[in-house]
């Protein structure tokens, strides 16, 4: 049987959550027994998100096939099970290149290359390939970008067609912003009437409009926007605020019928929706047994979305542990500014140093990670953060105190970190680092391997350099254990610090394998040390 789509749009204003309605909506329809597959497309030009600036664009996520990713993909992982790649996101900058080198190649043979039929047929055949490549029962894309903007017309234009060419197997929802005006004590459906306004102008109807906003609707005004908008009343859905978590729109969208309304428009079963776990998940999440606070020791936390992964995986092992977080921000630049690195950043029950790139708040973050082993407090180093456990470790424990990554210094005389070597002459940053999913093996006894529960493993990366195994052995005699290694190589992936309660560094990123319900091994073992140290005074 050949797929349905649901294409996910979005007007009004920007972050209105197009991607976690995407992804609540697959949940739902594998609830009821639907094998579904998601893909964004994002209208910028940049091939992928992998040159761009945290605080513009976000966090990058990585898929295991080695594509980097909007972030809008790690929703997609959180809340289904649908297989994530390389063709879950397209971008204008992937699908403009393609068609370049196509006309380069003369595979056009001698005609104008225009946005249509060419952009937009490219379009439609990545959409396609999406469908085709694990054989779901639907398909749902997710369209970046506000309705309106001219980066996102060659997208929509290529939306058009390919509902025009099979009607009975696409919908079109549209995620859209009805406001509450304080002043005037009223909620205004006017915002909503124009967008969906400039969506039918490009060609396309929406069949649900689907309603954010801060409290439900009234009858009255879904009245208002099915009469205006030419949406059926039970097609009109809000989707207001909820209360504690993120993790609770996919429970107000069931409530309010959503999954039965698409699986009426697509002719799907009306089978019964069963998300009985992720519910439990969630009344655990609601009745925490104690409080801790973790402290995140970062260059990018200016921008709520740089490390959104992180904060998510922090959030999963909590609620594994029954535990409510609360989540303290360091900027590891301005650690330096106080007396004492202590006067900094203490009051937390353990520390994560996540990942980034450059010299900026390198030393604050050297200097969270040596408070935290000298004061047995619990560490976990992400990609950059083990980078700076095994510095700090050769600076202070070694007496090497000029210890350094080529990174920062690449003149140090000392590079306990340096660049992998096949990263060695490399001249694009875009697409080149060490990406994707790399086999693991883990020392037994570590605690690595305990949390695990297996000595192989698998895990995502994203980086240009490694720990220099010139200084392995004198590492380990001191303490730093080498725990984990690149399955059949020598390239070191996890340290830890023995005689320590829980003192981690890992050069992957595990956050990209968190979900809710499935909390990942090491942030799961990470909140168990912290709150067995709090236990313990």
């Amino acid at each position: 049987m050949d797929p349905k789509y649901i294409f996910v749009t979005g007007g009004v204003v920007s972050s209105l959550g197009k991607g976690l309605t995407a992804a609540s909506i697959a949940m739902l329809l594998e609830g009821r027994g639907l094998k579904t597959a998601m893909m964004k497309l994002d209208p910028y030009l940049n091939v992928d998100p992998g040159t761009m600036n945290p605080f513009e664009h976000g966090e990058v996520y990585v898929t295991d096939d080695g594509a980097e990713t909007d972030l809008d993909l790690g929703h997609y992982y959180r809340f289904s099970n649908t297989a994530i790649s390389r063709g879950s996101n397209a971008t204008s900058g992937q699908i403009y290149d393609t068609v370049i080198k196509k006309e380069r190649k003369g595979d056009y043979l001698g005609k104008t290359v225009q946005v249509v039929p060419h952009v937009t047929d490219e379009i439609k055949h990545r959409i396609l390939h999406c469908g085709a490549e694990s054989k779901p029962h639907v398909v749902i894309i997710e369209i970046g970008g506000t309705i309106g903007d001219i980066e996102s017309l060659p997208f929509l234009e290529a939306i058009r067609q390919f509902r025009y060419e099979r009607s009975s197997s696409c919908i079109n929802i549209h995620l859209t912003y009805v406001p509450y005006l304080k002043a005037a004590g009223e909620v205004k459906t006017k915002p909503t009437q124009h967008s969906v306004q400039i969506l039918r102008e490009i060609g396309i109807i929406p069949d649900i409009v689907l309603c954010r906003c801060e409290n439900p609707l009234s009858e009255e005004i879904k009245d208002k926007i099915s009469l205006f908008c030419s949406v059926k009343k039970d097609a009109v859905i809000d989707e207001p605020d909820v209360e504690f978590s993120i993790y609770e729109v996919p429970v107000c969208l069931k409530n309010q019928g959503l999954d039965r309304k698409v699986c009426e428009l697509l002719g799907l079963p009306d089978s019964k929706v069963d998300i009985s776990q992720w519910e439990e998940m969630l009344h655990k999440m609601r009745h925490p047994k104690m409080k801790l606070v973790i402290g995140i020791v970062g260059k990018y936390l200016q921008h709520q979305d740089a490390y959104k992964s992180v904060f998510e995986a922090l959030a999963h092992a909590a609620i594994a542990n029954q535990v409510e977080l609360e989540i303290r921000r360091f900027e590891s630049d301005k650690i330096l500014e106080e007396s004492s690195v202590e006067k900094a950043i203490a009051g937390c029950d353990g520390y994560l140093v996540p990942g980034g790139f450059g010299e900026r708040g390198w030393m604050g973050k050297i200097l969270a990670a040596k408070y935290c082993r000298e004061n047995k407090i619990p560490y976990f180093g992400l990609c950059l953060g083990m980078q700076v456990l095994c510095v700090e470790f050769a600076r202070h424990v070694l007496g090497i105190n000029d210890a350094n990554s080529t990174e920062m210094d690449p003149l140090t005389q000392n590079p306990v970190i340096c660049l992998l070597s096949e990263q060695k002459g490399v001249q694009d940053l875009g697409g080149t680092m060490r990406l994707g999913a790399y086999n693991c093996s883990l020392k037994k006894g570590s605690k690595a391997e305990k949390a695990y529960g297996k000595n192989v493993i698998s895990e995502r990366h994203r980086h240009r350099y490694e720990f220099n195994n010139a200084y392995k052995e004198k590492c380990e005699e001191k303490g730093l254990i080498l725990s984990g290694t690149l399955e059949n190589s020598t390239l070191s992936e996890i340290a830890e610090i023995k005689d320590h309660p829980w003192m981690v560094g890992v050069q992957f990123h595990p956050e990209f394998k968190s979900k809710p319900t499935e909390p990942h091994p090491l942030f799961k073992d990470f909140i168990a040390a912290v709150v067995a140290r709090k236990k313990n005074g």
